[in-house]
């Protein structure tokens, strides 16, 4: 195979977008129960949401670590990767804000803040970039997926698998904390963006 998808870093890359297009699928299709849906159609139905998204998202360290090793860091890599991370994540967040099970851990303000943040920094690296400088994703950006996938991670996971009244409760607290901290972390990434842009800026062009 050649062309783009000739390195497994590509393939897998890609993979991860139809992954998260599946995700959507699934909860598009049986994210809410339904009179008419068996339980036990519902209840694979969550299982298969909760462990897919756990794969896409697991899978970008896959990637991300082949990609090093083999030296294979592609132009369709650096593109294709954070937009399949932000595909995933923002996509599994919309329907979060909207599912029954959901909403109460996911109000839809989240997702504007956000959402806010992201159309921010690529505008600021699109800009950066255009003028011939590096605007690589800091330590910061990679705490904010983290902290994004635990928050969307527990409530697809709370409503796959039964837990004890107590541990509901207490998942749900985490969870909430977790929005939270996606919240702050989101925020925190983005101001650091904009202070490495200005620095950037002020700087004489090498």
């Amino acid at each position: 195979m050649t062309g783009v998808f000739e390195y497994w870093p590509n393939r897998i890359t890609a993979l991860r977008f139809v992954g998260a297009l599946g995700l959507f699928f699934v909860l598009a299709q049986w994210g809410e129960p339904r009179a008419d849906m068996p339980p036990a159609e519902y209840a694979l139905a969550m299982d298969v949401a909760f462990w897919l998204f756990l794969a896409v998202a697991l899978s970008d360290i896959l990637d991300g670590w082949l990609a090093r090793r083999g030296k294979h860091i592609t132009a369709f890599g650096r593109i294709a990767d954070p937009f399949v991370d932000k595909v995933l994540v923002l996509g599994a967040m919309v329907y979060l804000t909207v599912l029954p099970w959901s909403r109460h851990l996911f109000p839809a303000w989240v997702v504007v803040v956000i959402l806010a943040r992201e159309f921010l920094v690529t505008g600021i690296r699109g800009y950066v970039e255009s003028l011939g400088r590096e605007f690589p994703a800091d330590w910061f950006g990679k705490i904010k997926m983290l902290v994004q996938c635990w928050a969307v991670g527990i409530p697809l996971g709370l409503e796959a698998f039964e837990f004890s009244t107590l541990a509901e409760e207490r998942w749900e607290f985490v969870a909430h904390g977790c929005v939270i901290a996606t919240v702050a972390t989101s925020v925190g990434s983005g101001f650091t963006y904009v202070l490495k842009a200005r620095k950037l800026l002020a700087s004489p062009n090498p």
